[in-house]
């Protein structure tokens, strides 16, 4: 796995998924008594059929965070799309504790007005209203899912959002075949990026989410590319002779922080994306890797094993001081920061077991969040909620999740093959 093993230097990652299969979507745990809420079938004003079951990709977002439980179809005695048409007892009847209902209507874009109601009480808490292109009829869902998830949690959603990874497959003569690909956070709508026979390591996004960077071995060696995701545009930034690797966007997208070796051992260094300019941050005789910005730009998280065993270090880029971070074990290692700037996802070693942990900042207290011994790749959701991750499951490399405090897990499992390097958006899609 490249976070425990780029530490002999092993550039070839082990597995991945297969793009043109859909991720699937697993709830493993969720909160004990989660909310009961109906999502009934939304009404629909459009030439033809609906281009998606809004209703349906909602319940299923609200399921997946781990914090409800949908009341199914069979079991609703209505299907109101109206206020007038609610009969709350219908819904105290079959114990539901919320109801959303909603009308979809088609223009020249779609546009989605939903409600959400109190069963218990018998009031409406919400109404609201989503507009976006008919292309992106699933997103719209997932925006309606964010806003009813945030009425009710008091957390903004990260339904709406997107996961980069890259995957393998072995066919029959024992090749594998890797594929950079794209998708929803549900895990539907896949689109390769990028596919060949060279490894693909280190996928990362920019901050406005339409470009993607990532290392590739298409040249023999890796290099740093950076592609455009709306036209497929590819840039090589990088193919100096040892490590290209690790490429993390700045918060303002103007420059990107990597991990070179032309100089000796593996540094981090700064490139500057317009003038192409670089500028060495570390020199120092350990491995210095697997850098990862603070929220405010003005210093970087990295991985160093100058004290002997890899842990995390600060670099702040105004000062150039460097400091130690993380004490608690004998591994701490690829550090990613949520939006919050506080709580810090990472690799921790445990045991001879290697878990997904949240390092706070402030209260420098760390929390491991899994009990698998094999997991690699952390990458914080932009709500700060959830943290996905790759683990091993057999002789394969899954993606699952876990809620930052430990109490919700799902999985992401490949119908076949293995995948790994998840990387979420860092924003939520408008659009």
């Amino acid at each position: 796995m490249q976070t425990i093993r780029f530490w002999l230097l092993v550039a070839i990652m082990l597995g991945c998924n297969v793009a043109h299969a859909q991720l699937e979507i697993l709830v493993t745990r969720g909160i004990d008594n989660p909310t009961a809420i109906a999502v009934a079938p939304f009404a629909w004003d459009g030439l033809g059929g609906a281009p998606e079951d809004f209703a349906q990709i909602i319940d299923s977002d609200l399921a997946r965070s781990g914090q409800f439980s949908p009341v199914s179809r069979r079991d609703m005695l209505s299907l109101p799309t109206e206020k007038s048409e609610i009969y709350y007892r219908d819904w105290r009847a079959i114990s539901a504790r919320y109801l959303v209902i909603g009308r979809v209507s088609q223009g020249v874009q779609l546009r989605v007005d939903y409600a959400l109601h109190d069963v218990e009480r018998g009031t409406e808490l919400f109404t609201g209203s989503i507009v976006g292109p008919v292309s992106e009829a699933r997103m719209v869902a997932h925006r309606v899912a964010d806003a009813l998830y945030e009425k009710l949690t008091g957390i903004p959603g990260a339904f709406a959002t997107r996961l980069l990874y890259v995957s393998v497959t072995r066919n029959p003569e024992g090749k594998d075949f890797y594929r950079l690909t794209v998708a929803d956070s549900d895990g539907r709508r896949p689109i390769v990026l990028l596919e060949g026979r060279d490894p693909i390591l280190a996928p990362s996004w920019s901050p406005d989410g339409k470009q993607v960077a990532y290392v590739s071995f298409e040249s023999s060696r890796p290099a740093i590319f950076r592609q455009v995701l709306a036209t497929g545009e590819r840039e090589q930034l990088t193919n100096f002779m040892g490590l290209n690797n690790s490429p993390v966007w700045s918060p303002d997208g103007t420059q990107m922080a990597l991990v070179l070796s032309k100089d000796g051992n593996p540094d981090i260094y700064l490139l500057d994306l317009a003038s192409k300019q670089l500028t060495r941050l570390t020199r120092h005789y350990a491995i210095d890797t697997e850098p990862t910005w603070m929220p405010d730009g003005k210093s970087l998280l990295f991985t160093s094993d100058r004290g002997g065993r890899p842990q995390i270090y600060r670099y702040d880029l105004m000062s150039g001081k460097q400091e130690r971070v993380t004490f608690e074990g004998r591994y701490n290692a690829r550090a990613r920061v949520a939006q919050d700037g506080r709580n810090v996802a990472l690799v921790h070693q445990r045991g001879g077991k290697f878990h997904i942990a949240v390092y706070d900042l402030i209260s420098e207290r760390l929390t491991i969040l899994t009990e698998t011994s094999l997991d690699e790749s952390p990458s914080i959701a932009p709500n700060g909620s959830v943290v996905i991750y790759s683990t091993k499951q057999g002789d394969k490399s899954v993606l699952s999740a876990v809620a930052v405090d430990g109490g919700v897990r799902f999985s992401l499992p490949a119908r076949s093959g293995s995948v790994q390097e998840p990387a979420w958006s860092p924003l939520l899609f408008s659009e």
